[in-house]
């Protein structure tokens, strides 16, 4: 795959770039994560806006991701270290940075430029390479075609329902089990052929978006464990949290963000038992500060100069003061 390691910045924009440093507020030699390090962007408007001593680590699960990066942080020398870790594996890297506590992290949810313009990914349905979908290729986890091959049909209608929120998710199974039954579907126009035949007319006229973009979405949080993956991290994060340091997470469809928002929400409680309940027997402090009570959205500008933006939500809270 070629990509551009000459300026990383043209392979790909970074979403709500303005107010994730006004939100996380670095500063000078702050200590932040960035659980989803892409080509660096948000990375290197932290350091540069934090100054100097700040430092910062950044994950990623695809090391041609990490390979841009380097390149785009590379000016900043050793106040930035790169893992290639999933983000929910982000005490590895803090406990061999020998960090305790942060002073903010960052996730970016979204699937870059680098996975969607690049066929052999497979994450497209508009461009045919393999059915592959995986952020981390050498992490052992089944390509796509696996799942779209093995299969059964509750397995691939939970997948699209739940995963996809596509409502069409039992036809879609049956005709890909209909497909594979002639022929193994191994490229992803392949699989959008089928997944387009199986729309009416109707509501392929009424869409804006292209017939297989729920399913495809599905099978991509499935394969890569998305939803989890986020779960774990949220709810481990928060500890490593200096009092006052502040979590911001984009999202990019409703699944991401209900579990963002519901996270954030029982974090900022510090009861949750039931309102009924005389007595509070759960023993919960508050953990976290609501800062954003509704999801902040991209400009009309910014949308018009990005329109891979329009879905995003952005949501921060802030760490509690110690009540111990």
């Amino acid at each position: 795959m070629e990509t551009n390691t000459t300026n990383p910045a043209k392979v790909h924009t970074s979403v709500l770039l303005n107010e994730i440093i006004e939100w996380i507020a670095p500063k000078p030699g702050g200590l932040y994560l960035d659980g989803t390090l892409g080509m660096g962007g948000h990375s290197s408007a932290i350091l540069e806006k934090a100054g100097e001593g700040a430092q910062l680590v950044g994950l990623d699960r695809d090391e041609q991701a990490l390979e841009l990066a380097k390149i785009r942080l590379a000016p900043f020398g050793d106040r930035a270290h790169r893992f290639h870790l999933a983000f929910s594996k982000f005490e590895i890297a803090l406990n061999e940075m020998g960090w305790d506590k942060i002073d903010g992290a960052i996730l970016d949810l979204g699937v870059s430029s680098l996975h969607l313009d690049h066929a052999d990914r497979g994450f497209s349905f508009a461009k045919d390479g393999p059915l592959d979908m995986r952020m981390d290729p050498s992490g052992g986890m089944p390509p796509a075609s696996s799942i779209v091959n093995k299969g059964s049909h509750s397995d691939l209608n939970r997948i699209f329902k739940l995963y996809g929120e596509e409502p069409l998710g039992s036809k879609i199974a049956s005709a890909i089990i209909a497909a594979r039954e002639i022929k193994k579907i191994t490229t992803t126009l392949e699989l959008a052929a089928i997944v387009s035949k199986t729309y009416p007319a109707k509501r392929k006229a009424l869409s804006r978006t292209h017939p297989a973009t729920k399913t495809f979405q599905g099978l991509r949080i499935a394969v890569n464990s998305e939803l989890e993956e986020l779960k774990m991290f949220l709810h481990r994060i928060t500890e490593r949290l200096n009092p006052g340091a502040r979590i911001a997470v984009i999202s990019f469809h409703s699944l991401e963000d209900r579990i963002v928002k519901r996270s954030f929400r029982d974090q900022s409680q510090s009861c949750t038992c039931p309102p009924m309940q005389p007595m509070c027997t759960c023993g919960n402090e508050q953990r976290l500060t609501l800062l954003t009570k509704k999801p902040l959205l991209p400009t009309e500008e910014e949308m018009e100069g990005n329109p891979r933006s329009r879905s995003a939500k952005l949501r921060v809270a802030e760490r509690s003061q110690d009540t111990k």
